[in-house]
């Protein structure tokens, strides 16, 4: 999920006016399961062998499959029930044929690591040229139509017809701090390596978002060895810059045609019609020369992205007594984690002339603050509070702290601003300190803003000026401020095709028959009939962005499912 979306999906209850009917499923989910233990490993030589051994089964006797099996393998017309039972078989079969495959290509492409490297532009980056050639090999071998535009977007294409949907996944992750990525046990993770833990497959980018460019190639492939008679044509795109700049998919549609529908594998389940604003308030303290007495701040770290909320934060302090200045650090930290949770840890430890003060929380994607615990946050508090108990000189980066503490404190809803609003369906604004960035000119602190409907943008924008400038006002602080806000999506759900969406998903994951509304915002925000389909759990906590991002083996195969039906159905459907 992306810098300008998200990116973790939260489900929420919708007005009356979203709810649909809820669907009977054809083929339950216990039913399905147990079609899937019959069957795992058994590797038919196609669908039509599958069904062939399936006929006569306990499994298929006891889900009523009989007639539709019989007239499916004697090519009989098929009733609109029927189509849909041999779309979920399709589904249940590309899980058990392509699932270790399919998992083999994603460690693959988790192997490359496709991160932004500063001053070099994704398209030359060349583990992006590494991961294009890796992908143009698969769909080759899949024969599936494969496009590099300019190594900004890969198009993977499957069938013909006017109609187009859009199937949306991106290949560049957000970065990683390798020495965070260990177990509670101490075992150590490889970011950039598929571990396999109990169901887990640890590895960055194996929720966040290789595997949806996995699951959609292993879909097209099943859909067109079998000849599904498709009424419309797939194009898969993969973006290049959704964790970025975000420039890749519009440098696409500069030259492209945009597809009718557009669906996003990076998501949540079931059907996500709603995606909050995406914003930044970027605020930069030029580099002034300490004054007053005390130990000084010479550096601090922060999250990597401004869309992830990092497990640290480091200050490095310069101190005539290191070791007394440790301890007293310490004994202030242990004193302030009581007052606040006791849910994250604060360190302090002489390094040579140095103390080295660390706040460790816990990380999550900045789009879901309350399921992490911002140790930004609680670094800028803790220093700003020291006070006279532990003297600090002032600089750019004590100004930081007051400002970060006065307006944003601990609160990430927007609360000690006063910019707080929610919305019944889309839920609350977050607020979030994320990223701290130091260089010679001075400091830069990025707060992460996500914005749900029920206020304008310029509105929202006017009240953080005023109430930022005014703060800058009395303090006496010189900061500069940048701010980048962008509307929330918010889709109306009409349409055969959305409706098929939702009962493929809620049917096969056992959810309920609602739309969902996230707290991310992904390369369809912008798009014609856009919207989320999946890949994560709503009740489950994101990983995307975090330390330690896991996938686990049951969801992908889920995935690789789900998908695989979704493009049978839609790709069929006479009318969406």
């Amino acid at each position: 999920m992306h810098l300008k979306k998200l990116t973790a999906t939260t489900l929420l209850l919708a007005s009356i006016g979203l709810f649909t009917q809820p669907a009977q499923a054809n083929l339950s989910q216990q039913q399905s399961a147990a079609i899937v233990k019959t069957f795992d490993g058994s590797n038919p030589s196609d669908f039509r062998q599958f069904l062939d051994k399936l006929k006569g089964s306990e499994q298929a006797k006891a889900a009523d499959l009989e007639a539709t099996l019989d007239a499916y393998l004697a090519n009989k017309p098929l009733a609109a029930e029927q189509q849909d039972e041999i779309n979920r078989l399709l589904g249940l079969y590309t899980r058990i044929k392509y699932g270790k495959a399919a998992t083999e290509t994603l460690r693959e492409l988790v192997a490359i690591p496709t991160f932004n490297i500063e001053g070099t532009p994704q398209y030359e980056n060349p583990e992006f040229l590494k991961i294009a050639d890796k992908i143009k090999a698969l769909a080759d071998s899949f024969g599936l139509a494969f496009r590099n535009i300019d190594n900004r977007v890969y198009e993977i294409s499957l069938g013909s017809g006017k109609e187009v949907i859009g199937i949306h996944a991106h290949a560049d992750v957000v970065p990683v701090n390798p020495d965070n990525w260990k177990l509670a046990d101490g075992t150590r993770l490889d970011p950039f390596k598929v571990t396999l833990v109990g169901d887990r497959m640890y590895g960055r980018g194996t929720e966040d978002d290789k595997n949806g460019i996995v699951v959609a190639m292993y879909a097209l492939k099943v859909a067109k060895d079998e000849n599904l008679p498709l009424a419309r044509q797939f194009k898969l795109l993969i973006d290049t810059t959704e964790e970025t700049s975000g420039d890749a998919i519009p440098y696409y549609f500069e030259r492209n045609p945009t597809p009718d529908y557009n669906l996003a594998l990076d998501g949540g389940y079931p059907v996500v019609i709603a995606e909050k604003g995406y914003g930044t308030v970027m605020a930069s303290f030029s580099k002034r020369q300490a004054s007053g007495k005390g130990a000084e701040i010479v550096n601090l770290t922060g999250g990597l992205a401004t869309n992830q909320i990092p497990t640290t934060s480091v200050a490095t302090l310069n101190a005539d007594n290191p070791a007394q200045l440790a301890k007293h650090l310490q004994q202030a930290g242990a004193k302030y984690v009581k007052q606040h949770g006791g849910d994250f840890s604060i360190d302090a430890k002489a390094d040579g002339k140095q103390v080295l003060l660390t706040v460790t929380g816990v990380s999550a994607h900045s789009s879901e603050p309350e399921s992490g615990v911002n140790p930004v946050a609680r670094m800028l508090d803790f220093i700003n509070g020291l006070g006279q108990q532990v003297p600090l000189k002032h600089n750019h980066f004590t100004d930081a702290a007051r400002y970060a503490a006065d307006n944003w404190g601990l609160d990430y809803l927007g609360n000690k601003l006063g910019v707080a609003f929610k919305d019944a369906f889309m839920g609350p604004l977050t607020a979030s300190p994320t990223f701290v960035g130091v260089d010679d000119k001075g400091l830069k602190l990025a707060v992460n803003l996500r914005i749900p409907k029920g206020k304008p943008i310029a509105t929202i924008k006017d009240e953080l000026v005023g109430k930022l400038g005014n703060w800058t006002h009395k303090s006496h602080i010189s900061v500069a401020f940048d701010y980048s806000l962008d509307e929330p999506m918010y889709r109306n759900p009409e349409g055969e095709w959305v409706k098929a969406l939702l009962a493929v998903a809620s049917e096969n994951l056992g959810m309920k028959h609602e739309f969902g509304t996230s707290a991310g915002a992904t390369s369809v925000h912008d798009l014609p009939n856009g919207v989320q389909f999946g890949l994560a759990m709503p009740d489950v906590k994101y990983t995307g962005h975090n330390d330690n991002e896991f996938k686990t083996v049951e969801q992908f195969m889920l995935d690789l499912q789900v998908v695989s039906e979704m493009v049978a159905r839609i790709g069929q459907m006479p009318k969406l």
